[in-house]
């Protein structure tokens, strides 16, 4: 069975390295690195009185884990203004009820730069933001900000199908 359906000749998956996160229409700037979109289902174990000795397991509560952006320090205020809604410095009731759950787009590019793939994370808030990182003045590195995404929802885009490749 071929690993593509348009491009049966292809046999290389996809790179990790061309994707755009997306919410509220806007690309999320200078991104670098995302975790895993990862959804966990516990398993239940159970025996009946007179099995002999095996254990049985059916499916239990799902959750889905965090999703953590890391990103190159900048002026863009993305990160913060969305941290700012779920948690405002200036006091639960500039909170934003309205705006702090957001529909988050995962697209998935291939090497000429078109969108193969797309994933929404669906409900998410920021429950972490790390507005800077450890300093560390001998280190020969970029300086990250990070956001920790909590959804609760994962759902394929099917309208983005995988296009015929040249």
């Amino acid at each position: 069975m071929p690993m593509f359906n348009v491009n049966a000749h292809r046999i290389d998956p996809y790179k990790n390295f061309r994707f755009q996160v997306v919410w509220d229409g806007q690309v999320v700037a200078a991104l670098s690195k995302m975790s895993a979109v990862k959804r966990t289902t516990e398993a239940i174990e159970w025996r009946a009185a007179g099995d002999s000795g095996i254990v049985r397991k059916m499916p239990g509560r799902t959750k889905i884990e965090p999703v953590t952006l890391e990103r190159g320090l900048t002026h863009d205020k993305q990160f913060l203004n969305w941290a700012n809604q779920v948690n405002n410095p200036d006091g639960n009731a500039a909170n934003s009820l309205l705006n702090y759950r957001k529909t988050v787009r995962v697209i998935v590019h291939n090497m000429q730069g078109t969108p193969v793939m797309a994933v929404n994370l669906l409900r998410a808030w920021v429950s972490e933001f790390q507005a800077l990182p450890e300093f560390d003045s001998n280190a020969n590195a970029v300086a990250i900000e990070t956001v920790k995404l909590e959804c609760e929802g994962i759902v394929i885009d099917d309208s983005v199908t995988e296009p015929a490749e040249t």
